[in-house]
């Protein structure tokens, strides 16, 4: 019986062995992808679709960058996943990557109307690095509570190896955000400022 009862608590041993490990190897995976993805929030006093109108329009990117590269698009406003515009983008505005002037195609990835707006970046450069930018709407008692996110988590290994990543920092998104709010507050893209 004595052999029983330690073969059981073998067993046992193991088996709680084995779920720690996997408890570890899950927490572990889980803090790298919030290591790999950043989240700002604001509440905007607009109602979602409007704020969600800039978000799908290609100068709506232009007028809400806060990091000065993206210098005009080209393309309709995007109406499902798949759809695409053209950003002119200038890297020589953050004086980091001496790349100057090149055009990137932002592809949109979720769709959700007024609700969640994401998107890729596909350029010339390979392998195509594969983070993605997206913001989230979500009703508040104070207009729309706006979550910007940018997430680097599913990158290509060979752009996870470089260790350039994140090339957004937290205070650009808060930034964009701000600019967001402020480009509602003047009538959204193209309107004129009022008095």
């Amino acid at each position: 019986m004595s052999n029983d009862a330690t073969a059981e608590t073998s067993d046992e041993t193991t088996a709680d062995e084995t779920t720690a490990e996997e408890t570890t190897a899950e927490e572990t995976t889980a803090d790298e992808t919030m290591a790999e993805r950043m989240e700002v929030q604001r509440t905007i006093p607009a109602d979602a679709a409007t704020i969600f109108r800039v978000l799908c329009d290609p100068q709506g990117h232009v007028a809400i960058d806060s990091s000065g590269m993206l210098m005009a698009a080209e393309g309709e406003a995007v109406t499902a996943v798949g759809d695409s515009f053209v950003v002119h983008m200038d890297r020589e505005a953050l004086n980091d990557y001496p790349l100057g002037r090149y055009d990137v195609t932002v592809s949109i990835t979720t769709f959700v109307p007024d609700r969640e707006i994401a998107w890729t970046i596909r350029g010339k450069i390979r392998p195509q690095i594969g983070h993605i930018y997206g913001y989230r709407l979500e009703p508040a008692d104070e207009g729309t509570l706006v979550t910007s996110y940018y997430d680097w988590s599913g990158i290509d290994p060979v752009w996870k190896e470089a260790g350039i990543f994140p090339i957004m920092s937290e205070g650009g998104l808060r930034a964009t955000l701000g600019i967001l709010d402020r480009t509602i507050a003047r009538g959204g893209v193209g309107a004129s400022p009022s008095a």
